[in-house]
This record gives C-alpha cells, sequence and structure tokens, in this order.
C-alpha cells in the first residue's frame, strides 16, 4: 500500500511540476474559433536588409462572448529569424504582446496581443501587426566581381499565415527598385514597374495555417551590414559623470567579393565605405579608434536631438569583409540618473543607434555601480538574459564595484529602448575614497617632514669630529708604549 501511494505521488510530481514550469515560463494559449479576420491587407518591404511585415487585420467576433486577446504567427521559415513583433489597436494605442504556446500546435510559436478594449460580440475592430525578419533576403549570386550589380531573393508566402480564417486578403511588396529579374505569380498578380511594387491578390476564403511559396528576385545595393558581436560598457559615477564604451565587430553580409580588388574601383562597386552612428545629445568626449589608434576620417555632427557620427573604416568594406573598433563618450550624470534618499534609479538606453536597419546577433552589456552599491533591482523593456554579477576593481576600491551583466540576441533599431536599473547606495561611503587620499597623502607629508628635518648624523660640528679622531690615534698608540716599558724592564 505504501509503495503503491509512493509510485503515485511520484508520477503525479513527474506530470504536474514540468506542466506548472511550461505554464510560469511561457503562457500557454488557445486559438478562439470565434474570431474571423475579415479583411487582411499586408505590407512587406523588403528594400532593405531587414525585412518589414505589417499587416492591417479587420477582426471580427462571431461568438457570444467578448474577446480581449488576439494570436499572430509567422511562416515556419521564418520564425527563427522573427526579431521584433509589436502590434496596435485602431486608436493606434500600443498594445502587450507576449511570447506564448498553443495547446494544439505544441512546438510553434506564437505572439499573443492582449487587446485594451474587448471585442464585443458580432463586433469588429482593426488589429495592426508589425513584425521584423533578419536574414531574409538571400545573395543571389552569392559573389560578385568588383562593379557587379547585387541581386538577392526573396523567399515568403502569397498568402497571410494566420491561426484564424481569412476571409479575403492582399499583399503588396515594396523592393525599392525597378530592377526586378523575375517573381512569382498567384492570379490576380500585377507589377507596377515605376513603384518597384508587386500586388498579390484579393484573394478569397482561405483557411488558417494556408501557405504558398512566393519568390522575388531583384536588384538591391543597400547596405548588408551586422555586427555579430558587441560589448557595451556603462560605468556609472556619482561624482557626476557615466562613462559608456562599446567595442563593436563589422561584418558585410552581402554577396561575396570574387576577382582582384582595386582602390580605384571600389569606389563604383558595391562595398560600405561609410555609415553613420547616432549618440545621445549629452555626449561629449566622444572618440573613435581601431587596433591601430584614431581614426582621423571620422567626423562629429552636434544637434538639438542628437549627436550625429559619421564613421569611414580604413577600408571600405565588401562581401564578406568584416572589421572592428571601439566608440566611446561620456554623458553627465544627472540626465539619467536619479536619485531619493538612498536609492537611486539608472534609466539609458540598453544598446544604443549603431547604422540604419542595423542587424546586432550578440549584444553584452555590462554596468558597472559604485562600490558598496546593494538591493540592485533590473528592469528591461523586453526579455534579456542576466548573467552572473561581476566586480570590478579600479582606482582606490577595496572590495569592487558591482557589474550588471546582460545578453542580448537578434537586435534591432526598435529595440533601442529604456532600461532601469534601481540600487541602494549610502551617501556617506562617498567620503571613504577622499579620506583615504587625504589619510595618504598625509602619511606621506609627515614623512617628508621627519626626512627633512632631523638629522641622522653622529655629530654636526666637525671640530668635534677632529677631537675625536685625535683621541682615537693616542689611544690606538698606548700598547706600543706599554710594550717599550716592559722591555725596559726585563733588560734591568
Amino acid at each position: 500500500m505504501n509503495s503503491n501511494h509512493y509510485i503515485l505521488c511520484s508520477v503525479l510530481v513527474l506530470f504536474i511540476f514540468p506542466a506548472y514550469s511550461l505554464q510560469k515560463d511561457t503562457p500557454v494559449e488557445k486559438i478562439n474559433s470565434d474570431i474571423v479576420i475579415r479583411t487582411a491587407q499586408r505590407t512587406l518591404d523588403i528594400s532593405v536588409q531587414l525585412v518589414k511585415q505589417t499587416i492591417e487585420f479587420t477582426v471580427e467576433n462571431t461568438g457570444t462572448s467578448a474577446v480581449n486577446k488576439f494570436l499572430f504567427t509567422v511562416d515556419p521559415s521564418f520564425e527563427k529569424k522573427v526579431t521584433f513583433v509589436s502590434g496596435s489597436d485602431q486608436s493606434g494605442a500600443s498594445l502587450d504582446v507576449d511570447k506564448v504556446n498553443v495547446v494544439e500546435y505544441p512546438g510553434k510559436t506564437f505572439w499573443l496581443l492582449k487587446l485594451k478594449e474587448a471585442i464585443k460580440p458580432k463586433q469588429q475592430s482593426k488589429i495592426n501587426v508589425l513584425s521584423i525578419l533578419m536574414y531574409t533576403l538571400k545573395p543571389f549570386p552569392s559573389s560578385i566581381a568588383l562593379n557587379e550589380e547585387q541581386f538577392v531573393q526573396f523567399t515568403g508566402n502569397h498568402y497571410v499565415y494566420s491561426p484564424y480564417k481569412i476571409l479575403k486578403q492582399k499583399t503588396v511588396v515594396e523592393t525599392g527598385t525597378r530592377k526586378i529579374e523575375s517573381y512569382s505569380k498567384l492570379m490576380p498578380t500585377s507589377l507596377q514597374q515605376s513603384d518597384g511594387k508587386i500586388t498579390y491578390g484579393p484573394y478569397a476564403e482561405q483557411s488558417p495555417f494556408t501557405e504558398n511559396s512566393l519568390t522575388v528576385h531583384y536588384s538591391n545595393n543597400s547596405p548588408f551590414l551586422s555586427v555579430p558581436h558587441l560589448d557595451r560598457l556603462i560605468e556609472v559615477s556619482h561624482w557626476g559623470n557615466i562613462a559608456v564604451e562599446e567595442n563593436i565587430e563589422l561584418v558585410n553580409t552581402g554577396a561575396r567579393l570574387k576577382g582582384p580588388f582595386s582602390r580605384v574601383d571600389s569606389i563604383k562597386g558595391n562595398s560600405i565605405s561609410k555609415f553613420t552612428t547616432f549618440l545621445p545629445a549629452a555626449a561629449y568626449n566622444v572618440y573613435y579608434r581601431d587596433e591601430i589608434g584614431n581614426v582621423s576620417t571620422s567626423s562629429l555632427k552636434v544637434f538639438q536631438d542628437t549627436v550625429e557620427l559619421n564613421i569611414r573604416p580604413r577600408f571600405p568594406l565588401f562581401g564578406g569583409w568584416r572589421t572592428s573598433y571601439i566608440l566611446g563618450y561620456n554623458v553627465p550624470s544627472y540626465e539619467y540618473l536619479y536619485s531619493l534618499g538612498d536609492q537611486f534609479k539608472l534609466k539609458m538606453r540598453i544598446v544604443d543607434h549603431v547604422f540604419d536597419n542595423m542587424i546586432i546577433d550578440e549584444a553584452v552589456v555590462k554596468i558597472i555601480l559604485p562600490e558598496r552599491s546593494y538591493d540592485i533591482e533590473l528592469s528591461t523593456p523586453f526579455p534579456v538574459t542576466r548573467l552572473d554579477d561581476e566586480s570590478y576593481y579600479s582606482y582606490l576600491d577595496a572590495q569592487g564595484r558591482p557589474v550588471v551583466v546582460l545578453k542580448m540576441t537578434n537586435i534591432v533599431e526598435n529595440h533601442i529602448q529604456d532600461f532601469e536599473l534601481n540600487y541602494k547606495f549610502s551617501k556617506v561611503t562617498m567620503i571613504f575614497e577622499p579620506l583615504l587620499v587625504c589619510l595618504v597623502l598625509f602619511i606621506v607629508f609627515i614623512c617628508a617632514i621627519i626626512y627633512f628635518h632631523a638629522d641622522f648624523t653622529i655629530s654636526s660640528n666637525d671640530e668635534e669630529v677632529e677631537t675625536v679622531e685625535e683621541q682615537v690615534k693616542e689611544d690606538s698608540s698606548k700598547p706600543k708604549r706599554n710594550v717599550k716599558s716592559i722591555g725596559k724592564m726585563k733588560r734591568t
């Protein structure tokens, strides 16, 4: 009886706890069959390296109860390439978006949009969804000569991929060029050569999760630039300054260069010779250098709302070429650091703008707080991985400064948002380091005074020294006299 009871409890633990962990980490939802999409207007912007998919859904609630949730998903081939998803309602207000699991489709990625106003039965509402895809455009051909034009190929879906039934839909593909080599046709399909737009549809009713391959082969000479790794260091000082330094790696992910390289011909070739970085408006003491040293070809422009840094690498970046550099600047702490008693809040960008339509594969952010900070709490605008805290030792540090370490992947411009870091710090401890400096200087000055004013010689009078020397000479001659007197006595 006891053994059976033990086995039953073990089985329950094995089944209940994993289910609890799954719900705790990723919420589980169900597809609401009462939701029907009346119309879906989709725009695919494939003019740059990031593919931006914008869909306007007209949603109808055919059920008898109000609906306050909407599920969104993408084609299976795009699941690992989605880097950002956002939503808004018909008034333009942003909606909360969470990644969830769906019971009917385990292992498939869904996003849940929480509506601010529930859709009443037999009513309609509009929902706008923006999704950004990375590494979706493939250079075709994969390698080109110096003066050849770059062509890329996009592969997608003629239909809007959705868990709900769609009654009517249309897709517009924006290539940003007139040079379209080929494109798939699913009638009705039309091409506007002057605008570089391809219109698919309107299509009639389609069941959920309908797929039909769409391909477009066209010219695209926009920069295909990405950051494989970025290290961002933020050092907070309560003496009025915050220092920021970034170590950035760059690679051109476009068509690889084949054949010889010519510096003269590279001006006309498909290469990246410069790009623009935007820094905070309060940034000063900006520096930009690589492994060799300072790069003097860069230029800085200060505007009212931003600081624009035009960066020119030492050599143009062709397909497959890479480089790295260090960018740093300072900002006044009163712009980003707030305090109330012993409580402090740091609020600033989790990552800076590197270049337009940027892709950052991996970013590690380290935030160095003042020594003796405690009760550290972090709040980020999107999910990140917090690694183990570290310690950093600088001048006059005794126990080290706490370092908060974050790790992020697949970062784009839409992720340039503020994080909040709350911590406590006793302002009394700020006098420790000045007191330590004063103590060291006091000891040094005391030692100097003793050294210069104390007399470590046996005697400072020259006459006394001569007298002592004469006495020593006389004492040294006395034994000889005694020896002579002893000899005389023996003779007598």
